[in-house]
């Protein structure tokens, strides 16, 4: 159902229902939550995930149950991605639609291949998404693009994607996993504020990480390096 490796302090999720073309069901929404945090617990520094197969995400299974235990599976998944301190790139290897294009979002990064597309056709099967998909899809890919895909419930391809920045970089997931490696190598103090203030915290949590990229030891190992001339070794203290 989810396969995870790791290769040095990337860690790959891999959603493995090709037979449901990776649709979310319960188990696997508290399985990508769970695993996502032990990954950045045993210390990868940036997570990468895609889909088995030709699709990375059909969206939620149409054959499963909903009710209120699946949404909070989802979105506590969902939203629990986006809280997390390292970065996530999402190698949309196919199409993401519906919950696959919110978990897309939930990346701050994502890289597509040629057969990437992104919908959320709520309005076509009378479900909703909350509003923090629409107001991500807004800041990330624009209000025009987010009224298209919300109001008039289209698809968009790859090249579209890419115009409006929904999607950052087209490419495999090889791709995906050698530009993880260089974010990897970046100071992850400074990364984990960074994406604090792009998805918005509180000035309090802001104010936080912010003092605490100025006290760390990477400040000053950054400094040793560029006296030495050498790349520095960033150990996020």
């Amino acid at each position: 159902m989810l396969a995870v490796s790791r290769t040095d302090a990337v860690s790959l999720l891999e959603l493995q229902r090709e037979d449901r073309r990776n649709a979310l069901d319960l188990e696997l929404c508290r399985a990508i939550h769970t695993a996502a945090l032990e990954e950045v617990e045993a210390g990868a520094r940036v997570l990468v995930l895609t889909g088995s197969g030709s699709s990375f995400c059909s969206g939620a299974d149409l054959d499963g149950v909903y009710g209120e235990e699946f949404l909070t599976a989802l979105y506590g998944m969902l939203h629990g991605l986006a809280a997390l301190p390292v970065p996530l790139v999402a190698a949309v290897n196919g199409p993401a639609i519906g919950a696959g294009t919110q978990l897309a979002l939930a990346c701050d990064l994502r890289v597509g291949g040629e057969t990437a597309r992104f919908g959320v056709p709520t309005a076509r099967n009378g479900m909703a998404v909350d509003a923090w998909t629409m107001r991500t899809l807004a800041a990330v890919a624009g209000g025009g693009v987010a009224r298209r895909l919300m109001i008039a419930a289209e698809l968009i391809d790859l090249d579209t994607a890419l115009h409006c920045g929904l999607v950052d970089r087209s490419g495999t997931l090889d791709d995906a996993l050698a530009w993880a490696q260089q974010i990897s190598t970046l100071a992850p103090l400074t990364l984990a504020h960074n994406k604090l203030v792009l998805n918005g915290g509180t000035d309090d949590a802001i104010a936080r990480t912010f003092a605490a990229c100025w006290a760390s030891d990477d400040v000053r190992e950054a400094a040793a390096a560029r006296k030495e001339k050498r790349a520095p070794v960033f150990s996020g203290s």
